[in-house]
């Protein structure tokens, strides 16, 4: 008989419609809660797909939002320009690293690694060289759309369907050793890459897994070396997730970065591609072949960048990244206890991010037990990971920790192991 979620006209992310239970309808979400129709209210632990870094309905955010539909809801982004997006493209060049200065904004992540990658290309073509391949890393993830999933590892299992339509790139290990070094080195001396594309200090969708600057560092050096540009996928680690305000360190500034995801606070859909001076400089000149030819409809929506801008200004006049200090002290001490688990192999925390990777992938199947515990966790794979909202206070946060270690020692048919309170 059909699931229920075959009953509705929508059609589901992620989702086989034929066999999913039907999903919850929210009805209202405040601070770091979610309400239902039925009266049931959850503890969001993944921030909507990481995005919520404030929390959800924050009063200044909502205020920024509704002046800005009194003067200018949208306008087409050629040809004419607003203040909003002015302030945000100067705000974020002073806020990233080294030279990233031109911005160049869309509506969501997928596109930003999108234009990140035809941005890479067109600056050779530009330069009188054809390169058309990028070095990618296995376990990451960059994307749904055709040029982004073709950079994501095969491995993942996200896209098998599309195997056959992918762009072919070029995967390896990151550099963590002298050998993985060397192997990348290799590779980056083959004339036909344009670029190295990688998340910093954290391979999101492709399991949560973590690296530290040093390797990012070697992979700028290689790059250097070799004279490719470097590109980091910061969707999901930009704006605090990791501790600091953006993942990728002063020592591995990237050639092009793509921010999206907590960029409004999670509020409306809006993405940037930051680029260096000397890669802007490859697109001006007298020829008009050498413009980038892209542009998205709903490009800087002034809506959008209204909510980005009062997003930083939260990030000036609230103590977020002490809160992600806060937050990381506390996922360390109370899901440490889940390495005890039978089935358990890692326990793993950097800054807002918490992961029990566990030695099969069953995760999936543990959804509903956390939205009985009145909380909305959504384990992938073989992880069970938290990403709260950096608002969250320490009791909730504990009833996230302690929702992870029952449903996994339940899941392992053992009894609930205990967790510390603050």
């Amino acid at each position: 008989m059909p699931s229920p979620a075959c009953i509705d006209s929508l059609w589901l992310p992620y989702t086989q419609m034929a066999t999913a239970p039907s999903p919850l309808p929210v009805v209202r979400a405040e601070g770091v809660r979610l309400r239902l129709a039925d009266g049931r209210e959850l503890i969001d632990g993944i921030s909507s797909w990481w995005t919520m870094c404030h929390g959800y309905g924050h009063p200044h955010i909502k205020q920024a939002v509704a002046a800005q539909l009194d003067t200018l809801s949208h306008v087409m982004f050629a040809g004419l320009v607003h203040e909003p997006a002015l302030t945000l493209a100067r705000r974020l060049a002073a806020l990233l690293p080294g030279k990233l200065e031109r911005v160049f904004f869309s509506e969501s992540g997928s596109v930003a690694v999108e234009v990140a990658l035809k941005m890479a290309v067109q600056y050779w073509r530009n330069r009188g060289e054809q390169r058309n391949k990028f070095i990618a890393f296995r376990n990451g993830y960059h994307g749904d759309t055709l040029g982004a999933l073709s950079v994501t590892d095969p491995g993942c299992g996200f896209h098998d369907a599309l195997a056959g339509y992918r762009m072919p790139q070029v995967f390896t290990d990151l550099p963590r050793d002298a050998a993985t070094c060397a192997a990348l080195d290799e590779l980056l001396s083959n004339r036909n890459i344009a670029a190295v594309i990688v998340e910093p200090r954290v391979q999101g969708a492709g399991g949560m897994r973590f690296h530290n600057a040093e390797t990012l560092q070697a992979i700028r050096a290689a790059c250097d070396a070799q004279g490719v540009l470097m590109i980091a996928d910061e969707i999901m680690t930009g704006f605090g997730r990791t501790g600091t305000l953006f993942a990728s360190p002063p020592e591995a500034v990237p050639d092009i970065i793509c921010l999206s995801k907590a960029l409004t606070g999670g509020t409306l859909p809006l993405a940037a591609t930051v680029a260096a001076d000397h890669v802007f400089a490859a697109f001006c000149s007298e020829r008009a072949e050498d413009a980038f030819m892209h542009g998205p409809t709903f490009m800087a929506n002034p809506l959008a960048c209204a909510a980005a801008n009062a997003s930083l200004d939260l990030f000036e006049s609230e103590p977020r990244l002490q809160q992600v200090a806060a937050i990381e002290t506390q996922l360390k001490r109370e899901l440490e206890p889940c390495l005890a688990l039978p089935g358990v192999v890692d326990v793993r925390v950097m800054g807002a991010i918490g992961v029990v990777q566990l030695d099969r992938p069953v995760a999936a199947n543990l959804r509903p037990a956390f939205a009985e515990r009145g909380v909305w966790v959504r384990p992938f794979g073989d992880i069970v990971y938290l990403a709260p909202p950096f608002v969250i206070d320490d009791a909730d946060l504990t009833s996230l920790t302690t929702a992870v270690c029952e449903v996994v020692a339940e899941s392992a048919s053992q009894a609930p192991c205990p967790i510390s309170t603050p």
